[in-house]
């Protein structure tokens, strides 16, 4: 793979430079940014220098964290690592657009959307306020970066954020196999 080379590379040579840089109070901290577990989870397999948090993009949301949650987060939280949320809406779609990888939408995608949408709407939530606080809830997250395509998208952001949601639709959510057993729920639901 070439990425696991490419990894490779950094972690013999940057990842040691940051450390020593952290250390000796050049810079506060440092971290790794990916949309992809694995080189995550080799940096917290090592001995070597550790990264102080990671972003994680588009890989602990709702329509994508079965993976995050069964090795990487545990990880994470056994190392008191903590990490970032990128793309919490999957490229959009949970915010009402039609792109999931950044790309249009696959049918099993939008089916599981539907789903969703069905519940946020029985419980007269919105599901971008559902993906936004579900990506918080774990315990290794401590911030999230929604991205936003023009300046009001932040006041949505901050909305959603503060939008209070029935612990019954998380139930909902888990009974209806839309989330893993796994996974936290928002307060503690």
């Amino acid at each position: 793979d070439v990425w696991l080379q490419k990894f490779e590379e950094a972690r013999t040579g940057a990842f040691r430079v940051l450390s020593r840089l952290r250390d000796e109070g050049v810079i506060k901290a440092w971290g790794l940014g990916v949309n992809k577990t694995e080189p995550i989870e080799l940096t917290l397999a090592l001995d070597e220098p550790q990264p102080d948090g990671f972003l994680l993009a588009g890989r602990y949301t709702l329509l994508d964290h079965e993976h995050s949650l069964q090795r990487l987060l545990p990880m994470a939280q056994e190392q008191n690592v903590g990490m970032v949320v990128g793309g919490p809406y999957s490229s959009g779609i949970l915010a009402g657009g039609a792109h999931f990888e950044y790309q249009q939408a696959p049918p099993q995608i939008i089916e599981r959307v539907g789903k969703l949408k069905a519940l946020a709407e029985k419980h007269a939530i919105s599901i971008k306020a559902a993906a936004l606080q579900f990506s918080l809830a774990h315990p290794v997250a401590a911030a999230v970066i929604p991205g936003a395509t023009r300046p009001s998208r932040i006041a949505e952001d901050i909305a959603a954020l503060d939008e209070n949601i029935p612990a019954a639709f998380w139930h909902d959510l888990r009974a209806a196999n839309l989330v893993s057993p796994a996974a936290p729920l928002p307060n503690g639901a």
